[in-house]
């Protein structure tokens, strides 16, 4: 197995020089976000990064792209979604942005608006919207989301992603393909919705654990892995993935950030810098991964 681990070192001087998912898997990855890492304080924000979770209201306050709430029909019911248009005269790919355990909060909302900075359609369903928690269209208390969460169907989360997909292919200014990036739990989704569906273009992981090797089989389109060095519990899933994809021929390629921990997009003040050191790394290897795999 070949794991490309990057060092923050490494990134700091070429800055210099150049200027489950089960469902039990799925719910437990989260549990990394709960304990608090060492912390640099805020860090200056960057308009080529997602804006880290303390920033992300003010940054999507500020954007000066269209985004919208829709409701979009999802066969056995309806999904609520928050969707973000590119600026660009040409034709857009579409990427399906999965929420964390948190739900789709300001945060979620900021990486579908950078998402679309970086010239994607880009729309994030609410995997809770039936659930009809308060606030459900900004931010749900953290407590009621991660319980929503643990009830949810695997088979209703991947059909409301396929329907937020279709939607937004369906629109005239998109290009008939997509990808699916998630977070923690939203990662592992993101993986596992390679294994089920045989349209997706590509799949972007940040920290979210893998799907069991025996499902792998049916995965067609090409996965990017990105995982916090200190992450020892999701990083375990890496390497019988990695095993069993180079097995069957399939793309699946991960990168360990060394000293990064869980949630370091969103936490990009944590592990003493490592965090944003990763960041800085992850989401220029996102954006890139979908060009390569969707056209820009």
């Amino acid at each position: 197995m070949q794991i490309r681990l990057i060092s923050p070192f490494i990134l700091s001087i070429a800055l210099l020089g150049a200027c489950s998912t089960t469902h039990s898997a799925s719910v437990a990855e989260h549990a990394d976000h709960d304990s608090v890492s060492p912390s640099t304080g805020p860090v200056p924000q960057s308009a080529s990064l997602p804006a880290d979770a303390g920033s992300a209201r003010a940054r999507l306050s500020a954007s000066p792209r269209h985004g919208e709430w829709v409701m979009i029909s999802a066969g056995a019911d309806s999904v609520r979604a928050y969707l973000v248009y590119p600026e660009r005269k040409t034709k857009a790919p579409v990427v399906v942005v999965v929420h964390e355990i948190y739900g789709l909060s300001p945060w979620v909302r900021g990486v579908v608006d950078q998402l679309a900075a970086d010239g994607f359609i880009a729309i994030a369903p609410d995997l809770l919207t039936s659930k009809n928690l308060p606030n459900s269209t900004d931010s749900v208390p953290a407590e009621l989301a991660t319980a929503a969460i643990r009830t949810l169907s695997q088979d209703d989360v991947h059909r409301q992603i396929s329907a937020a997909a279709n939607y937004a292919m369906s629109l005239p200014s998109a290009v008939h393909k997509y990808g699916v990036v998630g977070y923690c739990w939203g990662g592992g989704v993101s993986f596992e919705h390679a294994v089920r569906s045989p349209s997706l273009g590509a799949a972007v992981v940040f920290y979210g654990v893998s799907p069991p090797s025996a499902s792998l089989t049916s995965v067609k389109a090409p996965v990017l892995g990105l995982y916090g060095g200190n992450d020892a519990r999701v990083d375990a899933t890496i390497p019988p993935a990695d095993s069993t994809m180079k097995a069957l021929s399939k793309i699946y390629e991960p990168h360990i950030y060394e000293g990064a921990g869980h949630g370091f997009l969103r936490q990009q003040s944590g592990q003493n810098g490592a965090n944003l050191t990763a960041a800085q790394q992850a989401w220029p290897a996102a954006i890139a991964w979908f060009r390569k795999y969707l056209g820009n």
